[in-house]
């Protein structure tokens, strides 16, 4: 059984007495708990408790064994993992523990895949260069990306040194972040630090693009020089990919930050993450004369008075209608794809049926 909660090296990294009940019937079976890292094709880094010594240390760990052909649940950074440390011929991932949160984003690809970026955090950090014009349209995104986690997502306007009018910049995006936590910080000067620490206690994912400064925010929460930092490119301030691997970093004062290379594209995965990225609409929504009015031609619409009063800025109707559209799409592929594998499975099991002797 392992020690309790409170005195277990591993709360640092966000054990807690629920994962004590979980992985129970795992120690029983000679299994060791412990936290990946980094995931490198086929192997990952997992920080556990030595058995033998009764401190933290990493090992390499095989991931085939859990792998699966559903990518979501795949091993990723930040998931709880059993560790068999007595499998040859390298110790290797015997069980995943159930993830709290996670990060899931469509694939790259021009499939309805999901890509797990985090797993099991509790703030999901989106960083914003303020060394160019945000994008308001982008941060609704991250921010859509970020609730649909399950965590709570901050956003650091980064770079606020290199601009005069950081404060008002801020308000325009706190307009569009409703619930969310907005600050503007400067790893430069110092500006805002102490205010973004206090924020992101327990896990923290860092998400954002290429020269939002993600790597410089960890190594100032992490006291150290964790990550490698690039500067961006002048012409343009857009950044090269620094961060290659999404890679957990612990806290000098406990807790982890996850960070994660820079995102080209941010598609949604589904989820009740809209809902909340746009929170006055869905509010609006609910004001409507008819429960189910498509905010279109019919009287008694709330949005459509919000739009023409300019209470809802068209942009951000807009934004909320594109977003919609991108997750009603992925969720028909999905049950697409869903219908295919089963259909595909009966099949294969209709031929396996057909080569087997008649009984007479």
């Amino acid at each position: 059984m392992l020690p309790h909660t409170s005195a277990h090296p591993l709360s640092g990294l966000g054990w807690n007495g629920e994962r004590d009940e979980q992985f129970a019937h795992l120690a029983e079976a000679g299994l060791t708990p412990g936290r990946i890292a980094r995931i490198d094709r086929g192997q990952c880094d997992v920080v556990l408790l030595d058995p033998d010594t009764g401190e933290l240390r990493t090992v390499r760990a095989d991931t085939r064994p859990v792998t699966t052909a559903e990518t979501v649940e795949n091993p990723c950074t930040g998931d709880w993992a059993a560790v068999d440390l007595a499998a040859q011929p390298m110790p290797a991932l015997a069980a995943l523990l159930p993830r709290t949160t996670a990060i899931i984003r469509k694939s790259a690809a021009k499939r309805s895949d999901g890509q797990v970026l985090a797993a099991n955090i509790d703030t999901v950090l989106i960083a914003v260069s303020l060394a160019a014009e945000p994008d308001l349209g982008r941060v609704e995104r991250f921010l859509a990306l970020a609730w649909e986690s399950g965590a709570h997502p901050v956003v650091a306007l980064t770079k606020a040194d290199l601009v005069n009018d950081a404060e008002f910049i801020r308000e325009d995006v706190a307009g569009v972040a409703p619930g969310a936590t907005v600050l503007v910080v400067s790893a430069e000067t110092g500006e805002g630090l102490d205010v973004l620490r206090a924020c992101v206690g327990g896990s923290t994912a860092l998400i954002g693009q290429s020269g939002a400064g993600k790597s410089t925010l960890t190594n100032a929460l992490a006291g150290t020089e964790a990550m490698v930092v690039q500067q961006t490119r002048s012409v343009d301030e857009k950044g090269r990919h620094t961060t290659t691997t999404r890679e957990l970093i612990p806290l000098p004062g406990g807790g982890v930050v996850i960070d994660t290379p820079g995102l080209r594209g941010v598609g949604l995965y589904g989820g009740d993450g809209l809902g909340q990225a746009f929170a006055e609409i869905d509010e609006l929504a609910g004001e409507c004369r008819f429960d189910d009015c498509s905010h279109r031609t019919e009287p008694g619409c709330a949005v459509r008075a919000a739009l023409a009063d300019g209470t809802l800025p068209e942009r951000r109707w807009e934004s909320f209608l594109k977003l919609q559209r991108e997750n009603e799409w992925i969720a028909s592929r999905t049950d697409a794809r869903l219908a295919a594998e089963r259909a595909k499975k009966w099949k294969a099991l209709t031929r396996s049926v057909r080569g087997l002797p008649v009984r007479k």
